[in-house]
């Protein structure tokens, strides 16, 4: 893919009212969500689950692109079409996680590193042969006492320079994300200085390894209180503060932010997207990459059974619709009901 064919595919993934769904959990992860509902996670209920989410019809009026799992990608729907081609013929874009997870990081107690380097270039060549278009690696950096560590932020952001090169050269988009956590206990305000310490490595970093801007999407965190703090930021001011970040650390020529939804309830965090959107114009489009925050309904809705595929494609369709609307500032807590 060129330079030209990268951006171009880039500028589709942030489209105007459309964002990413993120279907791209772990076995392990996507094992804790089934198990919460009573659904056991087997190979073909997780194809079951996913044909159901991605056959949904007309999701592409909402949805750009799907990041896949590793074992997604090599499933097909039950009518036989490989996942990636159905998406294709759907108007939807596939992509594909190509990190290995987070382990931790040496000499830095708490603390941890993205793994998946080995062996990537090899990866990035066979997931376009099936069909990707796109990417994804997601860095973690904790917040807690006397960390995160400028050593853990600079090991990431250079794992994360060295995958959007090997990506953007084997023909696929990168999708960037320094993950934030949003676990601790910690306020607003302290959010927002790692997070601008994170970006400011990160881009840096990419520079360093010469990746195209305009062919590359952020997907970043929100800056907002963590979970346990006592005090917890209205949405206003989560708008605020991260535009702020945003502004101070994102270089114009990065076509999309797709922010990840990082644990908030789907309602929140499409009330923080349309808050950020109905403050613009922007240097660059601001989108949605949500997976618990467009699936959690879906699944539940689901409920492991094909009885219920519709049900769980109508709540996916009503979430993608309400992201779509706040990606261009035009969601209003009245649709909900409406949607219900």
């Amino acid at each position: 893919m060129s330079a030209n064919d990268l951006t171009a595919t880039a500028q589709a993934m942030v489209a105007s009212g459309k964002g990413v769904l993120a279907a791209d959990e772990s076995t392990a992860t996507i094992g804790k969500r089934f198990a919460a509902l009573g659904i056991d996670s087997t190979e073909e209920n997780r194809r079951s689950y996913r044909d159901m989410l991605l056959s949904t019809d007309n999701l592409s009026e909402f949805v750009s692109g799907v990041i896949l799992y590793d074992e997604t990608i090599r499933q097909s729907s039950s009518d036989g079409t490989p996942f990636p081609e159905m998406l294709a013929q759907r108007g939807i874009l596939p992509g594909i996680k190509v990190d290995t997870g987070a382990k931790p990081l040496a000499n830095a107690p708490g603390e941890q590193i993205t793994e998946g380097l080995d062996g990537l270039r090899e990866r990035v060549a066979e997931y376009v042969s099936l069909g990707a278009k796109f990417a994804k690696w997601r860095a973690v950096i904790t917040i807690g006492d006397g960390i995160p560590s400028t050593y853990c932020i600079n090991a990431n952001a250079h794992a994360l320079a060295r995958y959007a090169a090997l990506c953007q050269e084997g023909g696929l988009v990168p999708i960037v994300e320094p993950e934030v956590l949003m676990d601790a206990d910690n306020t607003i305000e302290r959010c927002f200085e790692v997070t601008e310490r994170t970006q400011r490595a990160v881009f840096a970093a990419l520079a360093e390894h010469r990746v195209q801007l305009e062919g590359m999407i952020l997907k970043p965190n929100m800056v907002i209180s963590g979970k346990k703090c006592p005090e917890q930021a209205g949405v206003q001011q989560v708008a605020e503060m991260t535009l702020q970040c945003l502004r101070r650390t994102v270089p114009a020529a990065v076509p999309g932010i797709a922010f990840l939804s990082g644990g908030q309830s789907a309602e929140v965090a499409t009330e923080h997207l349309n808050a950020m959107n109905a403050m613009g114009p922007h240097p660059w489009h601001l989108s949605f990459s949500y997976g618990r925050a467009l699936q959690d309904p879906a699944l539940k809705a689901w409920k492991g059974e094909a009885a219920n595929a519709e049900a769980g494609q109508s709540a996916l369709y009503h979430r993608s619709r309400c992201n779509s609307l706040a990606s261009t500032g035009g969601y209003s807590r009245e649709l909900e009901t409406a949607g219900a």
